[in-house]
């Protein structure tokens, strides 16, 4: 066995130990799921994120300011949304604008512990639409893990 080979293989061996040692502290640094009693109310922050999408959607607000309530996917989803908004309106020639909308009822459901399933109602002066969110409560804060703007 030559110098470059025992080297290879010690530092397998500390790579193949660290990995063992990550898969077993990984649920100690994973998020942890939090009880519904442990979190604030959801409602101000299901208006406010609400608000936060729609204006993300007419090109007022920076998407990035929600990554913070959001999770990843939902992230990626809204970011998709966003491209294809601005898009239509530069082919239209529109400029972003703040939209003018009232946020209406909140309808919550809780189906699991730690898990509050809304839909907000948002009155614009020509139509009415709905958003349905989904929260769960991770390391004591609510994150959406699903948005839908209908």
């Amino acid at each position: 066995m030559t110098v470059r080979d025992a080297a290879a293989a010690r530092t397998a061996a500390v790579q193949g130990s660290a990995a063992r040692h990550l898969e077993l502290d990984d649920d100690y640094f994973a998020r942890q799921p939090t009880r519904s009693s442990e979190l604030p109310d959801p409602e101000p922050l299901l208006r406010n994120l609400t608000h936060c999408v729609l204006e993300s959607l007419a090109g007022a607000r920076d998407l990035e300011q929600l990554a913070r309530w959001v999770t990843d996917d939902v992230y990626r989803a809204l970011s998709k949304r966003v491209v294809l908004a601005a898009r239509a309106r530069r082919v239209k020639g529109q400029q972003a604008q703040r939209p003018t909308f009232a946020i209406g009822r909140v309808h919550l459901h809780e189906p699991a512990e730690g898990v509050v399933e809304a839909v907000v109602l948002v009155h614009q002066r020509a139509r009415s639409r709905a958003v349905a969110i989904r929260l769960e409560g991770f390391d004591r804060r609510w994150r959406a893990s699903a948005v839908s703007v209908l």
